[in-house]
């Protein structure tokens, strides 16, 4: 829980709505990684994203990395969550923590049983444009002049794609204990091709409908991009082959409904939403196997990290069986490709 009163008297220091008024306070959701909060203060509604009392000190530095991007994202046509306010001082909360204005919206991650919310349940028009919608905010975030918006130590853009097999290998080393059929495979394919072109540009790190909001009722308007934990600088083009590295080629067809965690039933084809991103982003996507396979490579080295850590966890556990499927993909991709990067 959060210390309310001091919560209320570092707000009475700050310029914003509701100074005097009452505090109210709701716990939304939380984990491991961050807690959030939902706060009331006369025409004050906002939500308080912070670290856990027990999360490693770096934490802290990774909420600040969240609050840069979001406050840099005011002015743009990237759906986000308004930047209220910061604090780095842990004599307030204990951790830094940042305020940004409440989303009236609902989240794929709340669904039950897969089920889409009224009327994309029923309206397979208005369900396409969910994805249609995820894609855009994708290619809008491309866009941004992240120079322009002070975000040029956020990342280290150059040498992005020369680091990333080094890199995450060197992480999966430290942890693994089994064989991963595949990783060499896709590993010497990733280290011999790179992308026909790489224009660095703003990437959230973990796209995908888990981590957007929608605004309620049809049509499909996406309300925010939220969970900025791994955003940086890097190829905007891998965060399209994280949010695709699952998404079926066949929409009708009946994996489409158990392929992840929504139902991906009549939503567009890969291909169609490859081509809406290429054209609202500018960037070409003919280098798209090389994207592909690195996002599938990448998720299974991130995952392996969760499993080797699961212990008696039945969540972490059951990527047991999903990383060896990812990296097994991963290696076909590579191996089927008639990409030449």
């Amino acid at each position: 829980m959060i210390d309310i009163e001091r919560l209320t008297t570092w707000l009475d220091g700050l310029d914003l709505p509701g100074k005097g008024e009452p505090l109210t306070h709701a716990f939304v959701s939380g984990g491991t990684q961050n807690e959030i909060y939902e706060i009331r203060r006369g025409p004050l509604h906002c939500a308080l994203r912070i670290p856990p009392p027990t999360a490693p000190a770096s934490r802290d530095q990774g909420i600040h990395r969240e609050w840069r991007i979001i406050e840099a994202l005011a002015g743009t046509d990237v759906p986000h969550t308004p930047a209220v306010a910061v604090c780095t001082d842990p004599s307030v909360l204990g951790r830094t923590f940042y305020l940004m204005g409440f989303v009236d919206g609902w989240s794929p991650m709340n669904l039950k049983d897969k089920k889409w919310p009224e009327p994309f349940a029923v309206d397979a028009v208005a369900r396409r444009g969910l994805a249609e919608q995820l894609t855009d905010g994708i290619a809008l975030l491309s866009k941004v002049d992240w120079r322009a918006k002070g975000l040029s130590d956020l990342g280290r853009p150059d040498g992005f794609h020369q680091r990333q097999v080094d890199r995450w290998t060197s992480f999966l080393e430290r942890v693994r204990t089994r064989d991963i059929p595949g990783l060499d495979a896709a590993s010497a394919w990733l280290r011999a091709h790179k992308p026909l072109d790489y224009t660095p540009g703003l990437m959230h790190g973990d796209y995908q409908f888990a981590n957007v909001m929608f605004r309620h009722g049809a049509p499909a308007r996406l309300a925010a991009v939220v969970d900025w934990e791994m955003g940086t600088v890097g190829d905007p083009k891998l965060d399209l082959a994280w949010m695709l590295h699952s998404w079926p080629e066949d929409t009708t067809a009946p994996e489409a409904a158990t392929s992840g965690y929504v139902d991906l039933t009549g939503m567009p084809s890969r291909d169609e939403l490859l081509t809406r991103y290429s054209e609202l982003s500018g960037r070409q996507v003919d280098d798209f196997d090389y994207y592909a396979v690195l996002a599938k490579w990448k998720l299974a080295i991130v995952l392996e990290q969760g499993y080797q850590r699961a212990g008696n966890d039945p969540k972490l556990q059951a990527y047991g069986p999903m990383i060896l499927k990812l990296m097994r993909e991963a290696a076909d991709l590579a191996g089927a490709s008639g990409y030449r990067g």
